[in-house]
């Protein structure tokens, strides 16, 4: 076993420059995959046309979304290929791979000829270079949490860890606020004309800066002697794996819930504007960030179980009462609702981030970590807007989804105070 809990690791020097280097090379590769992921839904309708082109609008949408989903649905795979790459020669070298098999379709797809062009040859390239990015997402985050984790300080792990979701969470905020600025300022025949193509390319040169900070790293944690990762993963330490997967759906489901499918909800259901939907989920967004940091830090005062403890029961028990002040027309009301949900899992991501690699023994920790984490966020999370679509609609009951959420929530409660010990403590000895 790799863990210990009689002494404390001491990880990175502990000085603001070698603090600041870290973590920034852990955010940076978050910040430009999910920035890419969320500039293609942006332009999926742009998108659609370019490279598949129908006499219906919807079918063409619906394509693209495909190719979207072909990249989300990559995300296990890519995981375990990356994760094994991390246990096997270092996470330095995974984090930089990660970021490459990003960021060179990200340049590719900015200059892929469109349908009329090359024929059906757009769509199948397009297809796989969105398969290649979602293999690299599911490499990029949980490699880089457990790069931010084993170099932090003992008493800092928390907090170094929470910097790769926030950079995932900023990520997604820059790919709306380009999308905006693309369509305020281009008009509708330049963005399907070129317009499109330049966010891409923005995300190009972010990819290029995160290359550079991430080949001044000078540390780097050893690797353990281990031939086969993905083996001891699933054959030694399965029970981890399940505890991981578990103690992530809280999370996965109401991030999906309350940051992806709220934006429809509004629309659809409370009959708001698009533009009142968007702010308001803006809004939240920004309070993730600032929060985040917070509940991070207190989680490395007084521990990872009393944070997820809490955060669990306020997803649990407060998903109902939310929903009831989002199913209204005030957009006031919509937005305490939604607050009510950037506290539940920020105080819940406070203590979970670290103890997601805390309980990783060091030899499969990239490959276990990517596994869990992945399948937690894209069985559960993933589905989440199609379950609670299906509750809304057979049930007719606008707080529906708010059911499944609370689900979501009980289980990862039940799995923090039954299935986790407190990890603050224990050693991430190589």
């Amino acid at each position: 076993m790799s863990i210990n809990s009689d002494v404390q690791d001491t990880g990175v020097e502990d000085n603001t420059p070698g603090r600041t280097r870290t973590i920034l090379a852990g955010l940076v590769g978050n910040i430009m995959e999910w920035y890419d992921f969320a500039i293609y839904g942006y332009f999926a309708a742009t998108i659609g046309k370019q490279f598949f082109p129908s006499e219906d609008p919807a079918i063409s949408l619906i394509a693209s979304f495909g190719a979207f989903a072909a990249g989300f649905l990559a995300r296990p795979l890519g995981g375990i290929v990356f994760g094994r790459i991390g246990d096997i020669v270092g996470r330095k070298r995974v984090l930089m791979l990660s970021v490459m098999a990003m960021a060179i379709p990200t340049t590719l797809i900015a200059f892929l000829p469109g349908y009329e062009s090359i024929g059906i040859l757009a769509p199948i390239t397009l297809v796989l270079l969105r398969i290649i990015q979602g293999l690299s997402v599911g490499g990029e985050y949980t490699s880089s949490i457990v790069f931010l984790v084993e170099q932090a300080p003992a008493k800092r792990r928390s907090f170094f860890a929470v910097w790769g979701m926030w950079g995932a969470t900023l990520g997604i905020l820059a790919g709306s606020a380009v999308g905006d600025v693309v369509a305020t300022v281009l008009t509708d025949e330049q963005i399907a004309d070129w317009g499109w193509r330049a966010p891409f390319l923005l995300g190009s040169l972010v990819a290029i800066s995160c290359l550079l900070v991430r080949r001044s790293l000078t540390k780097d944690t050893p690797s353990p002697e281990v031939s086969s990762p993905v083996k001891q993963t699933f054959m030694l330490h399965y029970p981890t794996v399940i505890k991981v997967i578990l103690l992530n759906i809280g999370t996965a489901v109401s991030f999906y819930a309350a940051f992806v499918y709220v934006v429809t909800y509004v629309q659809v259901v409370d009959g708001l504007p698009k533009e009142i939907a968007l702010n308001l989920n803006t809004g939240s967004m920004v309070l993730l960030l600032i929060f985040m940091p917070i509940a991070a830090w207190l989680a490395d005062q007084i521990g990872r179980k009393p944070m997820m403890v809490a955060g669990a029961f306020l997803i649990a028990f407060g998903a109902i009462p939310f929903f009831h002040l989002i199913h209204t027309t005030d957009p006031m009301l919509i937005f305490i609702g939604e607050i009510g949900f950037v506290l539940a899992i920020t105080i819940f991501s406070g203590g979970l981030n670290a103890a997601n690699v805390e309980m990783m023994p060091t030899s499969v920790r990239c490959t276990g970590l990517a596994f869990s984490y992945n399948a937690s966020v894209g069985i559960f999370g993933g589905l989440t807007p199609l379950i609670v679509t299906w509750l809304l609609t057979t049930t007719g009951d606008p707080i529906a989804p708010a059911y499944w959420i609370a689900f979501a929530g009980a289980l990862s409660l039940l799995a923090t105070l039954f299935l986790y010990r407190e990890t603050r403590h224990i050693v991430l000895s190589s």
